[in-house]
């Protein structure tokens, strides 16, 4: 073992104090990644996360040779290799040499005179029990094959890895639920505290209405029956969008529960079959609510149309109007609409907000999010 290197047992025990700090998923792998490098003949890493449908993602990667890292990593971010599709296929299930590598060869390819170049690399599943979460890769220059012992290293450190991929992943879990049962508290507050009394502020101004002659309180007081039933109209819908009941059949019906809520007459059609993530389904539905409630507000009509449209790797919603709509320039003028907050939603999920409005013309909003 070189002078630089650690033991085995001292390097797993640093990487395993890395796994364990409270840092994000991507700066967790990073540090891991590189303390591996620091202690071993491995001189270049990176680690693949490939989900159920098997579309990988880049998650992290230390010293790449420069035909690797131009383009933003491009040959790692697109096309296919041997080892990815071993592990789409269920058949990586160990540390393993890998003889060709197509990703490797393409970027090779772009450069003329190749000194002290990456070859071939060894691959490692990331697991925790059943759970398979992607790839760690490593290589070294002029390494064609790594030794048994090296193979065992990466397995024990993929084993850490993994491990703390699903420690942090329950973590997460754990937030949510502790998430929603926060917003359940607050919506049942909500309803049973400032709810009821402006419903009873209601009752109380239309009982003012019949109780008096004059005209100058009667309309007083139909006034503040209206803003009243207003306020109540707006509370129940903040009460839903904390608690989206609908949601537990489906976005569709959430939708049109909300709607009716809104008093808004929905045209919803749908393509494909919707089996989203919940972190997707429910980030729809927050836009898509966003999206009616500015319908409700500012767009002068009651109807609206949706449409929801699911492929194998994208769906998209379009909500349209045909309402007042509105000169794009004046969006700093429109502070209330919550455009920024639907564009930073679907930016929470990689997803993308669009508009195409034009005064007295309606208004349409495209979303798309990939899962």
């Amino acid at each position: 073992m070189q002078s630089k290197e650690l033991s085995n047992i001292e390097l797993l025990k640093e990487i395993a104090e890395l796994l364990n700090e409270e840092t994000e998923m991507e700066q967790m792998l990073q540090g891991a990644l590189r303390k591996l490098l620091e202690g071993t003949i491995f001189e270049t890493g990176w680690i693949f996360f490939i989900g159920e449908k098997g579309k990988q993602e880049l998650i992290a990667h230390e010293n790449l040779p420069n035909t690797l890292e131009q383009n933003n990593c491009r040959h790692l971010q697109r096309g296919g290799c041997w080892c990815v599709s071993r592990f789409r296929n269920g058949e990586l299930k160990k540390a393993s040499n890998i003889i060709e590598c197509q990703r490797i060869e393409n970027a090779n390819k772009t450069k003329e005179v190749i000194e002290e170049e990456i070859t071939h690399h060894a691959t490692v599943p990331l697991q925790s029990g059943q759970e398979r979460f992607g790839l760690l890769n490593v290589a070294t220059a002029n390494t064609v094959r790594f030794e048994d012992g090296e193979l065992a290293l990466l397995e024990s450190v993929a084993f850490q890895i993994g491990s703390a991929i699903k420690r942090i992943l329950l973590t997460k879990q754990e937030q949510q639920v502790a998430l929603v049962q926060e917003r359940n508290r607050l919506a049942r507050d909500l309803h049973d505290s400032v709810n009821q009394l402006l419903f009873s502020v209601t009752l109380t101004a239309r009982g003012g209405i019949e109780m008096t002659e004059q005209p100058e309180v009667k309309g007083t007081f139909k006034e503040i029956q209206y803003l009243t039933q207003e306020a109540l109209t707006e509370m129940r819908a903040l009460i839903w969008q904390l608690r989206p009941r609908g949601l537990e059949t489906g976005i569709i019906e959430g939708l049109k529960g909300y709607g009716d809520i809104l008093g808004l007459t929905l045209n919803i059609q749908v393509k494909g079959v919707i089996n989203l993530p919940a972190k997707i389904e429910e980030t729809l539905f927050r836009i898509a609510q966003e999206a009616l409630n500015n319908i409700r507000k500012h767009s002068g009509v009651l109807k609206a149309e949706i449409y929801v449209t699911v492929t194998s790797t994208d769906v998209l919603l379009v909500v349209k109007d045909e309402g007042c709509g509105f000169h794009m320039k004046d969006l700093r003028m429109l502070p209330s609409i919550g455009l920024q907050s639907m564009k930073d939603r679907a930016n929470s999920v990689s997803g993308t907000v669009d508009w195409v409005t034009e005064a007295n013309k309606g208004t349409e909003i495209l979303v798309r999010l990939p899962y």
